[in-house]
């Protein structure tokens, strides 16, 4: 037990002293507050004790009367009463202690109650002649101590554990208290630290901002919240957030209280993920960009439009500021460029601008990357070529890219983009380069075989359309003949018109469905067929049952193929038509408005049924026109609102237009084909027999 000692200079009333009313009145007071009193005499034997004294020792109070606390407590306890009492005796005045009485009954949490203990001298006439001990409980106040210290324990521990120092400033912003965990961070001594010392810690990039945010914030009294770099004792720099707060009492400012925390670990992590991002966002774009180029290379039909897709992905995808193609010639193994003009392709002019690269990307098969003209001209000096180096010197651009075009392993070609600017070209952007290089490959291979097989399908159709319509007295015809894109010239239409060994004249119109070479062969041996047949037995419904039988036995069940074939009298103007499931023919005349030949239409060829024949004069002046459904027909307008609109059309011509079929078909298609995309093949036969005038009498 730890004593503490006092002198005090008013002595404490004696009991004899005090009348009776007052002797009760503390006897009163003695027996029932709730702290505890008693009185020992000189020979430290308990004269009074209090009803509260005694339950803290948990004892009786007569059983306290007349003896010595080594009686009645506990050693360790007794022990303590026995030498307060002694201090006091010898004139030591009052006593002070905090003590856990041994005896004594424990409080709500099961541990002894924490007592203070104070020994006052009894006087009389001036000498001490006894102690008078008074006992308070302190376990509540004691508890909340204790509570205190481990809670700032625990604030201190969790501090250390989070990498936080925490430091203080006063209303003017300045450090006053020396902060020893920040400086054996940063090594700075105490003289450097105080003040705004601290912000000499910081990387010398990030200073004038963090100071700034500070005077901002001691100004305008609100938290300072930044992010800086720190210099460490190391000499390296680790990433720190500090954040003050103002403490305010009432309007008054008192001091800052803040915290700098290592968010190194965290700041690293959070750049990683950003990089991450910026990687996977990148790829995505790529993705999507190569994807668009592949569908861009998929729509180019002909090596010109290769070649234009390809400049538009390098301008939108690649971001180059030009990109060329070029083919290799393996007759003169050199490269040619490629142009999206037909004749300036035609003539294969060779790459003179600095070739060097593109022939260096198809030799070793891999690209040639350069991302200045310094990386240049090293890949540049074994080729030892003057004309690079020339070129070197007078070129504006900045950056090269050079990929071999590769199809089964072997070279065709390569692909080169230039830039006005350095480019360093990251891997994932090469392989993204080289990806598009290989679909650049197949599109000029595609294209390549396309053209092959256009102009082969071209040969074949312009060897079966005749060359000339017959010449025949009293008879006008005239055909017309369009492709339906602009690449595809070859489809499956087709017209034809010859004289029979009677006289008469021979016509047809008919569609094979499809495109290209198969379309082309097919159309070529139904016109054999039909001219064979039309010369043995000229009818036309004859000649269509000759057609299916010969359909059964050489063509394919899903080749459709539709005509009107019929026979015209020069001298009659008789016409005998069949259908095969094809248009109705238009008939137009000179006085009366134009119409259909409203025939119902037979099952196309092959599709057995029993054939029609129709019959009908054309009189002088009008003019039968065959048609396909290209011109009738299209995206946005269906084939009865087409035929329609034919009529309409055709009833609007001027007469010197009826007149004259070459005239009429003409306007017959730029009136039909006005506002819409043509997307079909386009086929017109038109027969005309003229007013015949009479000879003057």
């Amino acid at each position: 037990m730890s004593l503490l000692s006092t002198e005090t200079s008013v002595p404490p009333p004696r009991m004899s002293e005090l009348g009776p009313v007052d002797s009760a009145l503390l006897e009163t007071l003695l027996r029932e507050a709730p702290i505890g009193f008693a009185f020992f005499d000189q020979a430290g034997r308990f004269q009074r004790v209090n009803r509260a004294l005694a339950a803290i020792y948990g004892i009786d109070e007569a059983q306290c009367r007349g003896r010595t606390p080594a009686d009645v407590l506990p050693a360790a306890d007794a022990d303590a009463h026995e030498a307060a009492i002694s201090a006091v005796l010898a004139g030591e005045g009052v006593v002070n202690s905090d003590h856990r009485l041994a005896g004594g009954e424990p409080d709500g949490t099961g541990e002894q109650r924490q007592w203070s203990l104070a020994w006052y001298p009894a006087r009389s006439d001036g000498a001490v002649d006894g102690v008078a001990l008074i006992a308070v409980d302190l376990s509540d106040r004691h508890r909340a101590e204790v509570a205190l210290r481990r809670t700032e324990e625990r604030y201190r521990s969790l501090l250390t554990a989070t990498n936080q120092v925490v430091w203080t400033a006063d209303a003017d912003g300045e450090v006053r208290e020396d902060c020893p965990q920040w400086r054996t961070i940063t090594g700075q001594t105490a003289e450097q630290y105080l003040g705004r010392g601290w912000l000499d810690a910081a990387h010398p990039d990030d200073r004038g901002q963090v100071e700034r945010a500070w005077n901002d914030a001691v100004a305008d009294r609100t938290t300072f919240d930044e992010i800086f770099r720190v210099r460490t004792q190391s000499g390296d720099f680790r990433y720190y957030r500090s954040r003050a707060v103002p403490i305010m009492r009432g309007e008054a400012l008192m001091e800052w209280v803040g915290a700098h925390s290592d968010i190194t670990t965290q700041h690293e992590a959070d750049d990683m993920r950003q990089r991450l991002t910026q990687q996977l966002g990148e790829a995505a774009l790529r993705t999507v960009r190569l994807q668009k180029a592949t569908a861009d290379l998929a729509e180019a039909l002909t090596v010109g439009e290769v070649v234009q897709a390809m400049a538009e992905i390098g301008q939108s995808a690649v971001g180059a500021d030009s990109t060329t193609v070029g083919e290799l010639d393996r007759d003169d193994l050199r490269l040619h460029m490629l142009s999206d003009d037909p004749v300036a392709r035609s003539g294969a002019r060779p790459v003179t601008d600095c070739p060097a690269t593109m022939e260096f990307a198809v030799r070793e098969r891999r690209p040639f990357i350069a991302g200045n003209p310094a990386e240049l001209r090293a890949l540049l000096e074994d080729e030892a070529e003057p004309e690079a180096l020339e070129f070197l010197r007078s070129t504006d651009e900045r950056a090269w890219v050079a990929l071999p075009l590769l199809s089964a392993g072997q070279p065709i070609g390569a692909l080169r983009f230039t830039f006005s600017a350095t480019r360093d070209i990251s891997d994932e952007e090469k392989v993204f380069l080289e990806a598009l290089a290989g679909q650049c490959a197949l599109a000029l291979e595609r294209a390549k075989l396309f053209e092959r097989e256009h102009r082969t399908a071209e040969a074949l159709q312009t060897s079966l359309l005749p060359e000339d319509l017959p010449k025949v007295k009293g008879i006008r015809m005239q055909a017309f003949y369009r492709s339906g894109t602009q690449h595809v010239q070859v489809g499956g239409d087709w017209y034809d018109a010859f004289p029979l060994p009677d006289g008469r004249i021979a016509g047809v119109l008919g569609d094979v469905m499809g495109k290209g070479i198969k379309a082309a062969t097919g159309m070529s041996r139904v016109r054999n067929a039909l001219r064979a047949l039309a010369f043995s037995m000229p009818e036309p419904a004859d000649v269509l049952t000759g057609l299916d039988r010969m359909f059964d036995a050489t063509e394919a069940a899903d080749q459709v193929t539709t005509l009107v074939y019929f026979v015209l009298d020069p001298e009659t103007g008789q016409i005998d038509l069949s259908n095969a499931g094809h248009l109705p023919p238009l008939v137009v005349t000179e006085r009366a408005g134009p119409w259909l030949l409203e025939t119902e239409p037979d099952t196309p060829l092959g599709i057995s049924s029993e054939r029609g024949h129709h019959k009908f004069f054309v009189q002088p002046g009008n003019t039968v026109v065959l048609y396909s459904d290209g011109l009738v027909e299209n995206r946005k307008r269906a084939v009865a609102s087409g035929l329609d609109e034919l009529v309409t059309v055709a009833s609007q011509a001027r007469p010197e237009v009826v007149g004259d079929p070459q005239h009429m078909l003409q306007y017959l298609v730029e009136g039909m084909l006005a506002g819409y995309e043509q997307d079909d093949d386009v086929t017109l036969l038109a027969v005309h027999l003229p007013v015949i005038e009479s000879a003057p009498e």
